[in-house]
């Protein structure tokens, strides 16, 4: 334990003898570290948010689209642009096959609107959603603050009312409290405030408070283009035990609604919870291996570094080495002493680049609207890879040194 100790000891001393050398054999570590760590972290950040963010919809939640939440490009985009739009027709008839059983909300959305209140505009770049009752039943993103919901008879009756997200409010009515009975203009059209949402914050950078509800039918008729006649639909199984056959039984009737012949396969995506956490930790992934594959990149040019001052200090240090193998130094004691060298030096490097990368890929997760979670994972691979890399770029070296002739080491000048 004492020679350990010795060893570890004479490790700090030659690094605080060349502390210009030392310094820049961290820095290079510790950025591929770094690479590896932020990467990592970040998508951790990102992966935990959002698998909370479908969690909250509920296990027993599905959703039926035209095209995939995630797409990945290829020609298959074609093949997505091409199907038939689900109509607001398709999706009363679903309603009314499956509603013993499931809850069907329908709802289409756009951006870049601007809302006005009497002497007040927001930029043009509020979300309009337009949807039914049911939808503040399936959705965690509609919980009312103040006022109401829309309610079925809003829907039937094509009522111009809305539910307005608390970005709207700050802009249009900054300093009233009571907003609900208000009137605004949504692209000039009137509309009445029957409800205010509770404030979500930011997710990925994107405000989920700047956002209005209205009636599905007043979205279709007042709002959307050809490109926006889409219905999205979410089902909600009134029984849980019996989500699996209440999935089957809506692709089914979707097919017939949609007039597939047996042979034809689904031109409409169903996607549960599950997949679509799959989807989105495919595309993070992408995010990883791209850090990873910079990480590894910089610490093998590192470690290419590391194995020239090694040389050098081998050099450097030989009437040293000379002395102590003349005083009966053995071999393996020289060649565990540059080895542990190298491995204090790379893992300084390393544990710097990991609180970096943790730190910063942290950090960032919070700006743009994650939460903070550290990677045990991430922290103990990238301390892991500091130490192979001490010890790959340190053998050759201390070899060579315990290698030297005691006489000739001597004899260096």
């Amino acid at each position: 334990m004492e020679k350990f100790y010795d060893i570890i000891h004479q490790a700090f001393d030659s690094i605080r003898s060349q502390k210009l050398r030392a310094f820049f054999t961290l820095l290079s570590i510790a950025i591929g570290v770094f690479a590896i760590t932020f990467s990592g972290s970040l998508t951790n950040s990102i992966d935990s948010t959002v698998n909370k963010q479908i969690e909250s919809l509920g296990r027993y939640t599905f959703f039926i689209t035209r095209m995939p939440a995630i797409q990945m490009g290829g020609n298959d985009w074609f093949k997505y642009r091409n199907r038939p739009e689900i109509s607001y027709r398709q999706y009363l008839e679903l309603q009314e096959n499956i509603a013993d059983y499931a809850i069907v909300t329908g709802a289409a959305q756009s951006a870049g609107f601007v809302i006005k209140s009497s002497n007040l505009e927001t930029d043009p770049d509020v979300q309009l959603v337009g949807t039914d009752h049911n939808y503040f039943i399936t959705s965690s993103d509609a919980e009312i603050m103040e006022g109401r919901a829309l309610v079925q008879t809003d829907i039937e009756y094509h009522r111009n009312f809305a539910v307005v997200g608390n970005d709207v409010l700050v802009k249009i009515f900054p300093n009233e409290k009571n907003v609900v009975g208000k009137e605004i203009k949504i692209d000039n059209k009137p509309f009445t405030i029957v409800g205010t949402l509770k404030p979500k914050g930011a997710l990925l950078g994107q405000s989920q408070d700047n956002i209005i509800i209205i009636p599905l039918s007043q979205f279709l008729t007042k709002f959307s283009s050809q490109w926006e006649q889409d219905v999205n639909l979410i089902i909600k199984a009134n029984n849980p035990i019996e989500f699996s056959y209440i999935l089957d039984e809506t692709i089914g009737q979707m097919r017939i609604i949609r007039n597939l012949k047996p042979w034809q396969e689904n031109n409409f995506e169903i996607q549960t919870n599950e997949s679509l956490s799959d989807q989105f930790g495919s595309l993070t992934g992408y995010l990883t291996y791209f850090g990873v594959f910079c990480g590894i990149i910089a610490l093998i040019a590192a470690g290419v570094g590391i194995t020239n001052i090694m040389l050098i200090t081998v050099k450097e240090r030989t009437r040293e080495i000379g002395i102590r193998k003349a005083v009966g130094a053995k071999k393996r004691l020289i060649v565990l002493q540059f080895v542990s060298e190298t491995i204090v030096l790379t893992l300084l490097g390393g544990l710097f680049g990991t609180i970096f990368g943790v730190v910063v890929g942290g950090g960032l997760g919070i700006f743009v609207g994650t939460s903070f979670t550290i990677s045990v994972k991430w922290v103990l691979i990238s301390l892991s890879i500091s130490v192979l890399l001490g010890l790959a770029s340190g053998v050759f070296p201390a070899y060579k040194a315990a290698s030297l002739d005691p006489v000739d080491a001597l004899r260096y000048e």
